[in-house]
């Protein structure tokens, strides 16, 4: 028997030829540099010119499309498919778009995880249907279509403290702490203020320490790519005040968050590449608070590469051609801080340039001049620190935000809901 003389020698692996959707400028660079080919597709409404040529530099071309309109988006993906010989076609963009790419990718036999697992993953609602049979991970939960439903379901919780949060898969979750029938008025006075509209979830309000979890999947092998602890301002809005890599975790805790996410993981039929997992650490038990496909945002993975040397959009594009993760190759603790500015005003460039000037500095952000600084993140800096240890990245973190001015109070949280 011989070999077909159009097979490639047995040391030389195909080169896999992928379609991205919303990717970053610096996932494609990412992508191009593991030996993919690459194929971009963006809507011009969302970003600016400049970053689009950022990314069509990396790619074999950048393709522009329209994404509210779902037809014309299946379609170039299936002609771009076809023309080229796609390997992969992968959404990276959050919610936006996300099922019709999906269903094509499905269809083309191009995805690397069923649809379905994906849409459960990132729906607030289908994540707690998943889990409502599995007793070590369920929360109770309820959903209500509007706020004349949310008061009802706050009811049937008798009294007991509940989060109320949006059920839609895109946007932010609004999570918020209601306490009983008067907090439950109060809240449906500020949504009608504020023009928040359902679907919403009522569900339990879980106490414990909070953390997010990255993974990256290999044909159903989940392998945990690392933990990172979270602090909140706790309630009523839970608005993240730091994360911090790796969590200080001991054995037992860290096998518990573990064995949690897997089986989410394994549940939902999800196989191939990254996840984002939020899941807090009760007192029955770790619970899964949020999952969706992808890479954590707060710029996590910059922590993680920080802190252990791991450059997860690296190993997520090692894991499509069946790559293992790499072992840590630095043991040091990487902190992400954000820092209330005082009437959301940015620091003045002398304070942001000693700040950046400092050894332990890795990272300063600070709003933009049109930010919103009614939001909490529209006034908040972001600064990246690191040390030897927790401890010592704690005072770094502290000595940062002495010098921002900022008052900001940090302490720990009974939860966060995401």
């Amino acid at each position: 028997m011989t070999d077909d003389p159009s097979d490639p020698p047995p040391d030389i692996r195909p080169v896999e030829r992928v379609l991205m959707v919303l990717p970053s400028d610096r996932l494609v660079r990412t992508a191009s540099a593991a030996g993919c080919r690459v194929w971009s597709v963006w809507d011009p409404a969302l970003r600016e010119p400049a970053y689009l040529d950022e990314v069509a530099r990396h790619s074999e071309r950048l393709l522009l499309a329209d994404l509210d309109d779902e037809a014309g988006l299946r379609a170039l993906v299936a002609r771009t498919a076809r023309d080229h010989r796609l390997t992969h076609v992968l959404h990276l963009g959050g919610a936006r778009a996300v099922a019709p790419v999906l269903a094509e990718a499905d269809a083309l036999g191009l995805g690397t995880n069923p649809a379905e697992a994906v849409r459960t993953l990132g729906d607030r609602g289908a994540l707690r249907d998943l889990l409502r049979d599995c007793p070590r991970l369920r929360v109770r939960a309820e959903r209500a279509a509007d706020a004349a439903a949310v008061r009802e379901a706050v009811a049937r919780f008798g009294g007991a403290p509940v989060v109320v949060k949006s059920a839609r898969a895109a946007g932010p979750c609004g999570a918020t702490l209601v306490r009983g029938p008067y907090g439950s008025a109060d809240w449906e006075r500020e949504a009608a203020a504020g023009g928040t509209r359902g679907p919403f979830l009522v569900e339990e309000y879980l106490t414990g320490p909070q953390y997010a979890v990255e993974t990256l999947s290999v044909d159903g092998m989940h392998q945990i790519a690392g933990i990172t602890a979270t602090r909140t301002a706790g309630p009523p809005r839970f608005e993240t005040v730091s994360h911090l890599h790796p969590a200080p975790l001991g054995d037992r805790a860290e096998a518990e968050i573990r064995s949690a996410v897997c089986a989410l993981l394994d549940l939902a039929g999800f196989e191939n590449g990254a996840t984002h997992t939020t899941v807090v650490r009760t007192p029955h038990g770790t619970r899964v608070l949020a999952c969706r496909a992808g890479l954590g945002g707060d710029g996590i993975p910059q922590l993680v590469e920080l802190a252990v040397g791991t450059d997860l959009e690296t190993e997520a594009f090692r894991a499509l051609t069946g790559g293992l993760l790499a072992p840590p190759t630095r043991r040091r603790t990487a902190v992400a801080g954000f820092v209330r500015l005082p009437g959301g005003r940015s620091p003045d460039a002398s304070t942001a340039d000693a700040l950046r000037a400092l050894p332990h500095v890795h990272a300063l952000d600070v709003p933009a001049r049109n930010a919103d600084a009614r939001t909490a993140r529209g006034s908040c800096a972001r600064v990246v620190v690191v040390g030897d240890g927790p401890q010592e990245a704690a005072r770094h973190l502290a000595a940062a935000r002495r010098l921002l001015g900022a008052a900001h109070q940090d302490r720990p949280a009974a939860a966060r809901t995401a």
